[in-house]
């Protein structure tokens, strides 16, 4: 029988949807795992947010790379309750991010720097310039923002504080 851990590294190989260089692991959205025997498991997933249209794709790869590996009965529970934040983001998929041309979260979900009214001055991802002007409050999907940097003239994606 296959340990939490095995399943663990099983499910960390699976891309995320969306953003392919992280892995869904590294996206903190599997919560939790029980192993009720061989070919019976059940895995708790905690979407990005409510709606977010690529939970069904995760669901459908963890579900594959589970039957792939001798389950016969899976279980998912969606779990909402502690919502999922970018706090829960790994520092390597913050890395990875930025490598892959999207500015990774700045802050923590405590910023409250919407209270000052002042705008976020988000890091260029490609040239790491500060002089970065939000165009759109939504990007490429609904948990990034699109930003343009001033110096070397890019557009680019922010991951969003959630």
């Amino acid at each position: 029988m296959k340990t939490q851990e095995e399943i663990r590294a099983l499910l960390a190989e699976i891309p995320d949807p969306e953003i392919p260089v992280i892995t869904i692991a590294e996206l903190g959205v599997i919560r939790k795992i029980i192993l009720i025997s061989e070919t019976n498991i059940e895995v708790t997933l905690t979407p990005t947010y409510s709606g977010c249209p690529a939970m069904k794709q995760m669901e459908d790869d963890v579900r594959t790379k589970l039957i792939e590996n001798g389950f016969t009965e899976i279980k998912f529970v969606f779990s909402y309750n502690p919502p999922w934040t970018t706090d829960w983001l790994s520092n390597e998929a913050k890395q990875k991010l930025q490598d892959y041309g999207i500015a990774p979260p700045e802050e923590s979900t405590a910023d409250k720097s919407f209270l000052s009214g002042k705008p976020k001055q988000i890091t260029c991802p490609r040239c790491k310039s500060k002089q970065t002007k939000m165009i759109s409050q939504f990007g490429s999907t609904a948990c990034k923002a699109l930003y343009k940097c001033g110096d070397c003239l890019e557009a680019f994606d922010y991951f969003k504080c959630i």
